[in-house]
């Protein structure tokens, strides 16, 4: 067989353009810690990393998701307690009106569940980020709106948000909802905080009977009505309060088991595409060294001629 002049040559080239290409590989590992840099060094682990990196992303909108979700379910509670301590009070005011107060003194609490009034009203409109946290899925109107009489004072009190819950994904399909509906008449469904005709709860019909009765001075329409009525307002807002803290609960148990998935995938991803920089360092030095021998034998070779093999 016969060898041309340029079989060598060309041989020698192309060893020290393979050993090239494995130190250029071998440096980029080292400067980056990635041993993965284009889709052909590994395909079948580039395809593990990209869909851990999916699920990454995935679970990053969970958390996105719960934390508002505890940020809205925080700013109810508040909304909640508030109410109830108010209720509190007008069943403090209602006790006291016993028949043995004066005209004017009833009249003097009339005007304290009046402002309670204006202040569970406002506690109804609450908003959190822009957005009303108690009309249903309308959240750029107002929930509530008042009815006045020629005085100002507050007649009434009407709904227009509706008696659906916004909700969003925490995990793999679960919904879930950390508001609640300020009211529902329709007798089924989600339970109304503010007015429910199932639970018979309604705290601003009941607020302002109770201020007609004291400025009236119908004491016995207070205890008999008035405080069964406001009995009822408070059971609402204290089965509010278990359910929000029900919620609450559970999305900080959710977001333990998401942070965990997550820090678990970073862990594997890491394991995947990183470089063992020990290793990598070990091999760089080897080819290194390989390249250097290769120039020196091939410039030692290609420098002898003819006349060196025929002495």
């Amino acid at each position: 067989m016969r060898v041309t002049f340029n079989t060598f040559p060309n041989g020698l080239i192309d060893q020290l353009s393979r050993l090239n290409t494995q130190q250029n590989g071998f440096q980029a590992e080292t400067a980056t810690g990635q041993r993965i840099t284009n889709a052909e060094d590994d395909p079948a682990s580039v395809r593990r990393v990209l869909d851990m990196q999916g699920e990454t992303k995935t679970l990053d909108q969970y958390q996105r998701n719960i934390s508002r979700h505890q940020e809205l379910a925080s700013a109810s509670f508040t909304a909640i307690k508030q109410s109830k301590s108010l209720v509190d009070r007008a069943a403090e005011i209602a006790t006291l009106a016993d028949g043995t107060k004066s005209p004017e003194t009833l009249k003097t609490l009339g005007i304290e569940v009046d402002s309670l009034l204006a202040q569970a009203v406002q506690l109804s409109n609450t908003k959190n980020r822009g957005d009303y946290i108690f009309g249903g899925t309308v959240p750029d109107k107002e929930p509530f709106t008042v009815t006045r009489d020629a005085s100002g004072s507050i007649t009434g009190v009407s709904y227009g948000g509706n008696t659906e819950l916004p909700s969003s994904e925490i995990s793999e399909k679960v919904l879930l909802s950390s508001q609640t509906i300020g009211a529902n008449s329709t007798g089924s469904g989600g339970r109304g905080l503010f007015v429910d005709s199932a639970s018979g709860a309604d705290i601003f019909q009941h607020l302002i009977s109770l201020r007609d009765n004291l400025n009236s001075g119908n004491a016995a329409a207070i205890n008999k009505t008035d405080l069964a009525n406001l009995q009822k307002d408070e059971n609402s807002f204290l089965f509010h309060i278990g359910t929000n803290g029900v919620v609450q609960s559970r999305l900080e148990a959710t977001t333990a088991i998401v942070k965990q998935r997550s820090d678990s995938l970073t862990k594997l991803v890491s394991k995947e595409a990183d470089a063992d920089l020990a290793d990598t360092l070990v091999k760089l030095n080897q080819t290194q060294t390989a390249y250097k021998a290769a120039l020196q034998s091939g410039g030692k070779i290609l420098s002898q001629s003819l006349l060196d093999y025929l002495r």
